[in-house]
Order: structure tokens, then C-alpha cells, then sequence
């Protein structure tokens, strides 16, 4: 399936190195679907994430095969949409997309690990004011996640679970952090060990 949206239609982003991909995006992702009542969620395989080094790293073109081949769900599509809009920050590759489908309401999909290291992005809070975030827990992330600037900084945005149908709808800066059923894998424990999920 390629990235078209209808109009009006909730499409989550779910972003990353995909390095490889694994379970855990897809468990995140099939979360997300039921949750925030998506069409779709695009996977933002990118070119080289800012925060990481190039060493280790696959060519993109095997991340996105892999990625292609992990998704198993029509409805989950994995795109190379940041190399081919030549954005290399999150922040850049919102703006874009919102700009580019207009008609469609993003939801910027992150698990609690990355809610707790977003000050460490680019423009980090300007993310929160062009979309919905919706943030999922990791094993043993929640507290740090939860108590950390970027939570702190935008409490009176966070909105409750039962709201969760509704958050592509609502006007950001809004939020949602989901204690949601865990999934232990990570890409680096992959990579460590030659397994693939």
C-alpha cells in the first residue's frame, strides 16, 4: 500500500531507525490502530537518525525491506518519506507532512523512552505543537518518562486514556501516555545477538 490519505482519515507516525525492524514496532503499531481508531500508520524509516551513529548502521534500502516485511498489516505502511522529502529532523518531516496532506490528522506515535529523551531533539517542543502525541510504555521507562521535562513541561496537555479515540481530532498541543501491554524487544538487542523478531 503506498502513502495515500483520504480525506479526513487519522494516520499515525511512527518514526525511527529501524535497525532492523521488529515486534515491538509492529506491537506498538497494532496498539495504536485499536486505541486511536487509525486508517493507517506510516513508518518513517529514516535515512540516518541525527541522535545515532552511522556505524552499524544498514543502507536504508535494507531497513525498508525489512521493515516492508515485518509490517504484515495492510494497514501499516513502511515509507522512505523523510529521504525523499530531504528532512533529516522530526520536527521537519511534521511540518512537511502536514503541509503536504493537509486533510489528514497525524498522530505522532513515540514510545516512553523517547518521551523522556525528546529534549535532546531538534525543535522538540514545536513537535508537540503540530500534532497529537501519543506515547506508548516501555519496560522500565514509564517513571523517568512521566517525571521528566517533556512531560512536565506540557502536563496540562496530557489528555486521559478513555479520550484516546479522539486525539487525532484534537487541536495540539494535546497528549496521551498509554500504559499499554508491554513488549520487551529492542533493535539493540537484536543487533547484539544476530536475532531477528
Amino acid at each position: 500500500m503506498r502513502t495515500v490519505a483520504g480525506l479526513g482519515q487519522r494516520v499515525g507516525l511512527l518514526g525511527g531507525s529501524f535497525n532492523p525492524a521488529h515486534d515491538g514496532h509492529l506491537h506498538i503499531s497494532r496498539l495504536a490502530l485499536k486505541y486511536l481508531a487509525l486508517h493507517q500508520i506510516w513508518w518513517l524509516v529514516s535515512p540516518q537518525n541525527p541522535l545515532k551513529p552511522r556505524t552499524g548502521m544498514a543502507p536504508l534500502a535494507d531497513r525498508l525491506a525489512r521493515a516492508r516485511a515485518v509490517a504484515a498489516d495492510r494497514r501499516i505502511v513502511a515509507t522512505d518519506l523523510e529521504a525523499r522529502l530531504d528532512t533529516r529532523y522530526t520536527v521537519d518531516t511534521l511540518a512537511a507532512l502536514t503541509r503536504r496532506f493537509s486533510s489528514t490528522r497525524f498522530v505522532w506515535l513515540i514510545g516512553a523512552d523517547n518521551l523522556a529523551q525528546i529534549p535532546r531533539w531538534r525543535s522538540w517542543q514545536q513537535i508537540f505543537h503540530i500534532v497529537p502525541v501519543a506515547v506508548f510504555d516501555r519496560p522500565s521507562y514509564s517513571k523517568v518518562a512521566l517525571g521528566g521535562f517533556a512531560a512536565t513541561r506540557f502536563a496540562r496537555d496530557r489528555r486521559q486514556e478513555r479520550e484516546a479515540r479522539r486525539l487525532a481530532e484534537m487541536r495540539p498541543p494535546a497528549w496521551i501516555f498509554f500504559h499499554s501491554p508491554l513488549h520487551s524487544v529492542s533493535a539493540t538487542a537484536l543487533r547484539a545477538t544476530g536475532a531477528m523478531a
